[in-house]
C-alpha cells in the first residue's frame, strides 16, 4: 500500500520506493529508509504530516504515493 493511503494514527514499515533515483535518494536523506517505521500524525490539504525517526516531516501526497509501506 502507498504511504499516501494511510490514515491518521497509523504506523507502518517502509518496504520500497517508486520513482526516479534522485527522488529516492532525497527521501532516504529525510529518513525514509527501508525497514524504518513511519506514522501519520496529521494531514493538511496538500499532504501528510509524518513522524519518522522521531522527526516530524510534511510530505505532499505525490511523494507519499511513491513510498510503499506494509
Amino acid at each position: 500500500m502507498a504511504l499516501a493511503m494511510m490514515e491518521i494514527g497509523e504506523t507502518r514499515e517502509i518496504k520500497s520506493f517508486h520513482g526516479k533515483e534522485e527522488v529516492k535518494r532525497r527521501l532516504q536523506d529525510l529518513g525514509f529508509v527501508k525497514g524504518e517505521y513511519v506514522q501519520v500524525i496529521g494531514e493538511n490539504p496538500s499532504g501528510l504530516i509524518l513522524l519518522v525517526k522521531g522527526v516530524r516531516i510534511a510530505l505532499n501526497r505525490g511523494l507519499a504515493s511513491q513510498i510503499i509501506v506494509a
